[in-house]
């Protein structure tokens, strides 16, 4: 089967590659933007404060105020940040519907994947040092890799674009009362040579806390005020340097690391122990290294390489009580997570004609988890479970072909195979001899495929038609884990499928630049958990679901002065449960955590020389939420939250060139407001800016 789909994959090779990111107008000396870290897009990018279909620029980000992953990308349509809730108080993104599990992130076209679960808390990566957002919406290219099935993200770093490259940037943040709350701190230091660049930068983001809503009424949990157990502490560290002996080659080494650690607030009104469990991260780890270069080998073929080793390290503790002094209860354990991932990718383009080009790809990586957990830590004599490992390898090959039909008119087919190699999955328990025991082995196996057809017009109008159709493979989580005695293993989970389709464009009119589109995607084999005559809950690949909408998107120039833009995006979510295979049954199950209708409106301003005003709204309809007290033991209770419309204001002032000061307040009218059930939001806060170029 394997060899086949292989040969598949070759066959797409006499078809006449996506459509590579379009052409920025500046040159390259002029983007700070690290080109060697990009993926695959095919939107227009943004530039200054605008907001593209797929990008969002650094300059955007710092005008909201936007620093960390969640926040900046909820400013993209078709893009939904929302909270996790519960005892793991993680960031969450959804890509027109798709979660964690289906859209990857990367950082400079390098996957960040956790391999036991992949619960990546996007509240945990930074943004002062990245340049652009990209994330690719349903179509998503087979060259960047497998697992996209219902987009993927990427942030790519910064470079520089001078022979000596300065800058400094602080911000100070206040609660609703303007007391401290915490700061965020960046800087940079790069040169740009003839044939060599190098570049050092550091983000640092502390919160001592956020306030609640003043409206808020003190609950059995929470006095309101300051929420209790809001306290993060992150930092990244990167570095590059990069060598171009010519117009066409370069060649890049990056070092990166990134540490964080985190409280969880409670739930404002349970009191039920399986959602009060007092969790705290004090590690939250990510270190990688990787090599990314692209050659000329002639004038006919281009071989971009990356290889990459990661390592991701973090601790869960979990205390008996909300004091977070003792751990001496059945309920207290330490949960450390050691992970590494090393792997690589090549891609070889071939400019077969000045209409064809053809580009070939292999990517693989190899994961290794390894976790062990000492339970109930302050008892005397307490020791660490053994070891236990985990090792899976993934591979991608993978082809695309883009021939221009016209001047105007190019048409891409690509296709991949995936495949996944599971050599260990190892388990403790207490009640086995030997206590080590490996799970059930199961590889697995899938194709890809995808089209996609465009047009751009004299004027720089542009429409587009894409179908793609991805799978992913289900986590080392999903498969294996109990779940603390609640779950048994399926080690046979097949993939999940994606099917989607889209039709979009954008064009000019006056001083405007408007952009659209409307998709539609078909999920197979997704992931249910039913319960069994055991009492115990069990994944099986019986769902399907229809996720369909549209977005809308209008950037405006009305003067050198004054610039406006709004975004708007509808998302419509359906799910079949399917049946339960015999000796087992499935609890209700509805979607969540995703609005219908969601929005962001903004305008800049400068009324005098130096100063600008920047005023923005954003908008969000209501969404399914559960009960948290019953989202994984009793039949689960579904509800509907209110939506909400919040305002931001910033003031900056530029006095000179170089340094710009600046102040402004998020959620300015104090709006109460939740996006998951028992978990407000932050209420008003100000913040102060200054900001150095050199």
């Amino acid at each position: 089967m394997r060899l086949v789909s292989i040969l598949a994959v070759a066959a797409t090779l006499v078809f006449p590659v996506a459509v590579r990111a379009q052409d920025d107008a500046t040159s390259q000396e002029a983007d700070q933007t690290f080109t060697l870290g990009q993926i695959v897009v095919t939107a227009q990018r943004a530039d200054g404060i605008g907001i593209s279909s797929e990008t969002l620029t650094a300059e955007a980000m710092e005008a909201f105020n936007r620093n960390s992953l969640d926040d900046a990308a909820n400013l993209i349509p078709g893009v939904v940040a929302a909270n996790s809730g519960g005892s793991r108080n993680e960031r969450l993104i959804f890509v027109r519907g798709f979660d964690r599990f289906q859209v990857p992130l990367s950082i400079d076209g390098i996957r960040v994947y956790l391999p036991a679960d992949n619960r990546l808390d996007f509240g945990r990566f930074l943004t002062p040092d990245i340049a652009e957002i990209q994330v690719a919406k349903g179509y998503a290219s087979v060259l960047d890799g497998p697992g996209a099935m219902g987009g993927a993200i990427n942030l790519v770093t910064r470079k520089p674009t001078q022979e000596l490259e300065m800058e400094v940037r602080g911000v100070l943040d206040l609660d609703r009362d303007a007391d401290y709350a915490g700061y965020t701190a960046f800087g940079l230091l790069g040169t740009r040579q003839e044939r060599w660049y190098a570049q050092a930068s550091f983000a640092r983001s502390f919160r001592n806390h956020w306030d609640l809503p003043g409206n808020f009424e003190p609950t059995i949990n929470e006095d309101g005020g300051a929420r209790d157990f809001s306290r993060t502490e992150d930092w990244r560290l990167n570095l590059k340097a990069g060598f171009t002996p010519n117009a066409t080659d370069e060649y890049s080494i990056s070092y990166t690391r990134q540490e964080g650690s985190k409280l969880a607030p409670l739930h404002i009104t349970s009191t039920n122990n399986r959602v009060l469990r007092n969790w705290t991260w004090p590690e939250w780890n990510i270190e990688s290294i990787y090599f990314l270069s692209t050659t000329a080998l002639d004038d006919v073929a281009t071989l971009k390489t990356r290889l990459f080793r990661s390592e991701y390290y973090n601790v869960l503790r979990s205390y008996d009580d909300r004091t977070l002094s003792s751990q001496t209860q059945g309920r207290a354990f330490d949960s450390p997570y050691d992970d590494e991932a090393i792997g690589g990718s090549a891609e070889l383009a071939l400019a077969l004609s000045g209409r064809d080009r053809l580009s070939l790809a292999v990517h693989f990586r190899r994961d290794e988890h390894n976790e062990t957990q000492l339970s109930q830590p302050d008892l005397p004599g307490a020791a660490p479970e053994p070891n236990q490992q985990s090792l899976e390898k993934t591979w991608s090959m993978a082809a695309e072909n883009r021939f221009a039909l016209s001047d105007n008119l190019s048409l891409t087919l690509g296709a991949s195979y995936d495949w996944r190699d599971l050599s260990r999955a190892e388990e403790y328990d207490d009640d086995l001899t030997p206590a080590l025991f490996n799970f059930q082995l199961k590889d697995a196996e899938g194709w890809n495929a995808q089209g996609r057809l465009d047009w751009e017009g004299d004027d720089g109008s542009t429409a587009y038609a894409s179908a793609s159709s991805r799978i992913r493979f289900p986590t080392l989580f999903e498969r294996f884990s109990s779940q603390f005695g609640m779950a048994e293993p399926n080690p046979g989970l097949d993939p999940e499928r994606a099917t989607s389709f889209e039709i979009g464009g954008s064009t000019g009119l006056g001083p405007a630049r408007l952009f659209g589109s409307v998709f539609y995607s078909r999920l197979d084999d997704a992931l249910v958990t039913i319960r069994t005559d055991e009492d115990l809950n069990r994944r099986e690949n019986i769902g399907s679901a229809d996720y369909y909408g549209a977005e809308l998107g209008i950037d405006a120039q009305f003067s050198p002065t004054l610039k406006a833009g709004l975004n708007y995006s509808y998302i419509h979510r359906s799910f079949d449960i399917g049946s339960a295979p015999p000796g087992g049954f499935v609890r209700e199950f509805k979607l969540t955590d995703v609005p219908s209708h969601k929005g962001f409106v903004w305008l800049s301003w400068k009324p005098v020389n130096g100063l600008t005003v920047l005023p923005s709204v954003e908008f969000a309809s209501g969404r399914t939420t559960v009960e948290a007290a019953t989202a994984s033991g009793d039949t689960p209770v579904y509800y509907d939250l209110d939506g909400y419309v919040t305002a931001s204001l910033r003031l900056d002032y530029a006095v000179n060139e170089h340094v710009t000061l600046g102040i402004g307040a998020r959620n300015l009218f104090d709006e109460y407001y939740t996006l998951t059930d028992g978990f407000p939001e932050a209420g008003r806060s100000v913040f102060m800016t200054a900001r150095g170029k050199f």
